[in-house]
């Protein structure tokens, strides 16, 4: 598609997903509106800051009146801004998350509705989460389950399922046009220490992310030895590429066939923590023999999150092609130097 003059706002734009989704708007052609208010990492310097297409405001996606301002010219909205962290987010500040979610949903949506009306946006790309299938009880997990299986027992999870309701209530009332974008498990550089993380003791380390690639690499370079993991290992993620990520939401934001649609973005492959935990030492430790101890788990640290992505690759033509061994020649030499700096 042609990208002249074409305007994207992108909330929460100094996160993580949301720094590789500028990154991939930038490299299509896009002119780029970015919004945040550095709420989770402080101040962050990001390698397209100074390109011409970027736009930047640092400024709370909760006021209204600036987001329609920004909106009326844009022709796209990737609404990605929300309080977001690892799993001691989620017992931390389990009311926090769906207070200021809401709230920064409820705003999003008001000018996102205004701006369509009144102005030149034409649909709105939701960034919902693995999580709105927490409950589920049989995987893989497809497009259509997060209404049939139980609801989420976190409530990061239940607001995930709420940026749901909000795009289709949105095109119910006002027919605003969405896409929901699920996705799975981001692994990628540039994720530092958060303000708010609670810290908690694994072993001889404290941690303050409790997102597990990073977790388990800064561990290792630590000396941790035996490495520490959550519960027995046995835990089934589907770790994707930001890379990978990125392609999938602008792919969903670009195409008509994503027209109020929902797409899960993830790769296809099923690793488990102690698989995981495994390659990773053998990355940083070659031959040496590894040891895992196993600390409790946490109540919400679903065991089980496996996607089908059957429908991004018939809809949209997309697959996430990154290997895990790709992802982590990338992440371990970051994360390395993250710790000699006392970033991590």
């Amino acid at each position: 598609m042609t990208t002249d003059q074409q305007r994207v706002l992108v909330s929460g734009s100094a996160g993580f997903i949301g720094g590789y989704v500028v990154e991939e708007l930038l490299k299509r052609g896009y002119k780029v509106v970015g919004i945040d208010n550095y709420s989770k990492y402080g101040k962050v310097e990001k390698s397209y800051d100074d390109d011409p297409n970027y736009e930047f405001y640092e400024e709370d996606a909760r006021n209204v009146d600036l987001m329609t301002k920004l909106l009326m010219d844009c022709d796209h909205f990737i609404a990605g801004a929300a309080l977001i962290g690892g799993i001691s987010y989620f017992h931390a500040y389990a009311y926090d998350l769906l207070a200021t979610n809401e709230r920064i949903m409820a705003s999003e949506c008001d000018a996102a509705i205004e701006a369509h009306q009144h102005g030149r946006l034409k649909k709105v790309t939701y960034l919902s989460s693995s999580m709105v299938f927490e409950s589920t009880e049989h995987w893989p997990s497809k497009e259509g389950d997060e209404r049939k299986v139980p609801p989420p027992l976190s409530s990061y999870g239940f607001q995930k399922l709420a940026v749901e309701y909000f795009a289709k209530a949105a095109w119910d009332q006002y027919q605003l046009p969405y896409t929901i974008v699920r996705p799975f498990n981001c692994v990628g550089i540039g994720e530092g220490r958060a303000l708010g993380d609670v810290e908690i003791d694994s072993g001889n380390v404290k941690l303050a992310m409790s997102h597990v690639v990073p977790d388990i690499v800064q561990k290792i370079v630590k000396g941790q030895d035996p490495l520490h993991i959550l519960g027995e290992g046995n835990q089934i993620r589907h770790y994707t590429y930001g890379g990978d990520l990125a392609r999938g939401i602008v792919e969903c934001m670009e195409q008509d066939a994503a027209y109020n649609q929902d797409f899960n973005i993830s790769t296809p492959e099923s690793t488990s923590v102690r698989e995981l935990a495994e390659v990773i030492w053998k990355k940083i430790k070659g031959d040496a023999p590894l040891t895992l101890v196993s600390d409790p788990a946490y109540e919400y640290d679903v065991q089980k999150r496996v996607p089908d992505v059957t429908k991004a690759k018939e809809v949209l033509g997309f697959e996430c092609t990154t290997s895990l061994d790709e992802m982590l020649d990338e992440v371990i030499p970051w994360v390395t130097q993250a710790v000699a700096d006392g970033r991590l």
